[in-house]
């Protein structure tokens, strides 16, 4: 095996373990019995859509640590991992402990952190940068909908 392909293998399992949390916490009955709001996807759109972006992640990260000096991959690949920690956290704060501020908070983090990625990744490859501007699209969406949810089945309505 080759040098460049042990990496994206490794990006590739580090990525399948953030997007494991969404396997170990699945949206299950407390998420069907919530009102929903307008936009909400089809349950099917999820996966496809995370395997996809999951991918498209992991390619990225794999660009950035073949294209980047050694001594300047840790300072390039931090907001990556931050971003990728936030994102393994979210299922589990918001479908295992039903945490929907919290879930947001942590959205809201995640957001800020990708834009730190694409950021920083666009100094060293605008390919790798732009494959990440989808993921940002998704999880400003996701923040939508996770505040959406937060209002529609708060006890204060």
């Amino acid at each position: 095996m080759s040098r460049s392909s042990f990496i994206l293998c490794a990006w590739l399992l580090l990525v399948a373990i953030a997007a494991s949390s969404g396997i170990l916490a699945p949206p299950g009955e407390w998420y069907a019995a919530l009102d929903k709001p307008p936009l909400t996807p089809p349950d099917w759109l999820f996966p496809t859509a995370w395997t996809l972006l999951y991918l498209m992640m992991a390619v990225a990260a794999w660009k950035i640590t073949l294209i980047v000096p050694r001594g300047e991959r840790r300072r390039a690949l931090t907001p990556f991992v931050l971003q990728l920690i936030a994102n393994g956290l979210w299922s589990w704060l918001f479908f295992a402990a039903h945490w929907m501020l919290i879930g947001l908070l942590d959205l809201l983090l995640m957001w800020g952190l990708i834009v730190w990625t694409i950021v920083t990744f666009w100094r060293h490859s605008r390919f790798a940068a732009g494959l990440l501007v989808p993921y940002l699209v998704w999880v400003s969406f996701a923040a939508y909908l996770n505040a959406s949810l937060l209002i529609l089945n708060s006890p204060w309505n």
